[in-house]
């Protein structure tokens, strides 16, 4: 599994950063990284500027199963991290519920 991290021109991303949400991304999805070709994170500040109030900043991850349509969640929260604690969750539940109807199909 592939894990491609991208942000915006306004929240800049130390290597330390993408190590650190690379390696978590890694680990959470982890039983899941035999069916996964690419998992791509996209980080953005949707209001623009640098401020840290309100839920400005939007976190946007975007898994590829092999021979599936790729699967999207987002959210939305004040840091980049609550972000990602946020949209994490939501795709292990997306991508359970994907894999579970493909492999209870009959004859499938």
């Amino acid at each position: 599994m592939q894990i491609q991290i991208n942000s915006d021109n306004i929240i800049n991303l130390g290597d330390a950063s993408i190590t650190a949400v690379s390696s978590t991304v890694n680990t959470r999805l982890e039983r899941f990284a035999a069916r996964l070709t690419r998992v791509e994170v996209h980080f953005a500040d949707l209001d623009g500027r640098t401020s840290q109030s309100g839920n400005d900043k939007r976190y946007l991850i975007e898994a590829r199963p092999a021979g599936h349509d790729a699967i999207a969640v987002s959210h939305e929260a004040a840091t980049v991290d609550a972000a990602l604690s946020g949209a994490l969750p939501k795709l292990i539940t997306a991508l359970e519920r994907d894999f579970g109807r493909t492999s209870t199909r009959k004859g499938h």
